[in-house]
């Protein structure tokens, strides 16, 4: 057996394996003999097929087989001897020539791969970057206190539509009356909202279902009518008002402290505004690290200036998604893939040479820290620890979400290093101020 290496353009190179009889012969064999052993074929009884037979009948699959077999795995024997480093994956080359397993011998297999290339990196304390912190403004707090407490709201009768009210009417058009339909306007945009602001209970307006309504399941359940059924009704309505309701937050009383918070942490507004304003400092500490980890990613890109082998990862994509896209498909999200792709590979460089290691205790308190933010979403903010680790258990064993959790952790590791060897002046900035940052990036 044979192995050669040929440069072609920059970042590519091709290996070229050629192996003979003698190299494969014996594997031929033996799986031809495990053919024998199984093979049915009529007039000869089970494991007494001739070898003529069972050679003429699988000989040139086998051989096919088996060469290729040992010349692919001659090709990663021989890049981990050599030291070779690549992205992506080894792919046949494009300049593959044909094969005659029949009646040839040795047979020449062409792998291609995409070199990958050197990472030279050095940080010092002359390499500066900027750590955005969001000041955490009146308004900001209260609009988060606002969203926080519309949670435990209550709907209550107000005497005008101003903006987001939930209105109830009655849809009339002649041919048919609805009585009691919901018209909700925090849906709406501005620009619908308009028509019915100023408006009171009593006041009658005509509207078209189709727009105000917009999915045909919701417009079919609000007529009392199958969806089928919806095209032959006449969708402009006159629209009576008979409640116009709003939603209020709650008081902030005794039943309120034990329905928010059943563990008792909490209890007070004071207590309450304390927790909420560390809540918000935490949510706009992760705005702030996230575009820190954008700028320790642009500038490790910037400082490595890496050659990525663009020409054979785009034939890698190709021949890997096994038709699913075609070439084109590949060139237009292309730029956004290399990017990701190049600090993916920077990333395993900080990892693999300065052992960056991630915790299984780190992984099991993120996997809480995601927990806790999904029971908050659906108004648990004070899930027991029980059920967050239940809940932590259950997302880990998800391979998707772990692989999501590990990659995370494993990126914060690595600006976390790059932050410790270079200089990083703190910045407090306003949230308008930091969205057009991030807007920048």
């Amino acid at each position: 057996m044979k192995i050669t290496r040929e440069q072609r353009e920059v970042g590519t190179s091709v290996l070229k394996v050629v192996v003979g009889e003698a190299d494969y012969g014996e594997a031929v064999d033996k799986a031809l003999r495990e053919y024998k052993r199984k093979v049915n074929v009529p007039g000869f009884r089970p494991g007494m097929v001739p070898m003529g037979v069972v050679r003429k009948m699988y000989g040139k699959g086998v051989v096919a087989e088996q060469a290729y077999k040992l010349a692919s795995n001659s090709v990663f024997e021989y890049l981990q001897k050599e030291n070779i480093d690549y992205v992506g994956d080894v792919i046949p080359s494009e300049e593959q020539g044909d094969f005659d397993f029949e009646n040839n011998t040795e047979h020449e297999f062409m792998f291609e791969i995409g070199e990958a290339p050197k990472i030279e990196l050095e940080l010092t304390k002359d390499d500066k970057l900027t750590y955005n912190k969001i000041k955490v403004e009146k308004e900001v707090f209260e609009a988060y206190k606002d969203n926080y407490l519309r949670r435990y709201g209550r709907l209550v009768d107000v005497e005008k539509v101003e903006k987001d009210e939930a209105l109830t009417v009655t849809l009339d058009n002649g041919d048919m009356r609805i009585e009691g339909a919901y018209l909700g306007l925090i849906s709406m945009s501005d620009e619908e909202r308009k028509p019915f602001e100023g408006k009171k209970v009593g006041d009658t307006m005509e509207i078209d279902v189709n727009e105000v309504y917009k999915s045909a399941s919701q417009r079919a359940s609000i007529l009392q009518v199958k969806e089928d059924e919806l095209e032959s009704i006449n969708p402009k309505f006159t629209a009576e008002i008979t409640q116009i309701r709003q939603f209020a937050n709650p008081e902030l009383n005794e039943e309120f402290f034990k329905m928010a918070f059943p563990d008792g942490k909490i209890t007070s507004e004071a207590e309450l505004d304390k927790y909420l304003n560390d809540e918000v400092e935490m949510e706009m500490g992760r705005e702030a690290d996230y575009l820190f980890t954008i700028r320790v990613r642009n500038f490790l890109m910037e400082k490595a200036a890496l050659q990525m082998p663009e020409a054979f990862i785009k034939r890698w994509l190709y021949t890997i998604n096994e038709g699913k896209f075609s070439m084109e498909d590949i060139e237009k999200d292309f730029d956004a893939f290399l990017k990701m792709f190049t600090w993916n590979y920077i990333q395993k460089h900080f990892i693999q040479t300065y052992e960056l290691t991630v915790s299984p205790e780190e992984i099991e308190a993120e996997a809480k820290e995601f927990a806790k933010a999904q029971f908050a979403q659906y108004g648990m903010p004070s899930a027991p620890e029980e059920m967050l680790t239940n809940f932590a258990k259950q997302i880990l064993e998800n391979k998707e979400q772990a692989q999501k959790i590990y990659e995370k952790l494993y990126e914060l590791k690595v600006v976390e290093y790059v932050k410790s060897k270079i200089k990083v002046t703190n910045k407090s900035v306003t949230s308008e101020e930091f969205a057009k940052l991030a807007q920048e990036m």
